[in-house]
């Protein structure tokens, strides 16, 4: 099976996960970090689940009625049947089903994801080979390094800067193209400030400056 790959902004977005073991604990703690509005219903919840802030925990069985205005729901009870009457009822009430225990079955499959900051990799094998899919995530572990979540910091600001002087956005491509061939991650790695302002002055003007850009 084909998949069409797409990032999903669930912020603000009712979201629900049946089941309370550690995969609902896993799926809950993704979906709170991504900004959405997160319940659980299990009769019982680990303790990672218990103790997990920021979510709405209900300690009951699965009821149909808990997918009324639901956006995205992981079917992921332990329980083989209830996990196919949680897909059919969200399949026709058009809610995004993901099931725990057949993946190929519902709407959506997770990837393997590397994240580092606003840089998000994920990784898909179409589930021929989730190992090959974790393979692949921890190479891109190894080859960006934390230092790319500060430089994407910077050149956020960077670009919210220049679109605040009037700058033509696509008079931006070149900068950046520069300041990646400059290897700006590598100078964030190595902590050279200096050097990294010197790049960014000679390309932009003496106004832009780390210490402005990203207060500390």
């Amino acid at each position: 099976m084909k998949y069409y790959p797409i990032f999903l902004n669930v912020k603000d977005r009712p979201c629900l996960v049946a089941g309370g073991g550690q995969v609902g604990a896993r799926k809950a703690k993704t979906l709170v970090s991504a900004g959405a509005w997160v319940t659980v219903v299990s009769p019982e919840f680990c303790d990672h689940l218990a103790e997990m802030p920021g979510i709405r925990k209900i300690q009951r069985c699965f009821d149909p009625k808990d997918l009324d205005q639901i956006f995205l729901v992981f079917a992921a009870t332990g329980d083989t049947a209830v996990n196919r009457q949680i897909q059919n009822l969200a399949r026709k009430a058009r809610v995004l089903c993901n099931s725990a225990d057949a993946p190929d079955q519902g709407d959506f499959i997770l990837p393997a994801v590397m994240n580092r900051g606003d840089l998000i990799c994920a990784v898909s094998t179409c589930g021929a080979s989730p190992a090959l899919a974790r393979k692949i995530r921890m190479d891109l572990d190894q080859a960006y390094g934390p230092e790319y979540a500060t430089f994407l910091v910077l050149m956020k600001a960077v670009r919210e800067k220049l679109l605040a002087s009037g700058h033509d956005p696509d008079g931006h491509k070149h900068i950046f193209r520069t300041m990646m061939e400059r290897n700006l991650p590598g100078l964030v790695a190595a902590n050279d400030m200096a050097a990294i302002d010197a790049v960014m002055q000679e390309l932009l003007g003496s106004q832009f400056n780390v210490k402005e850009l990203i207060p500390q």
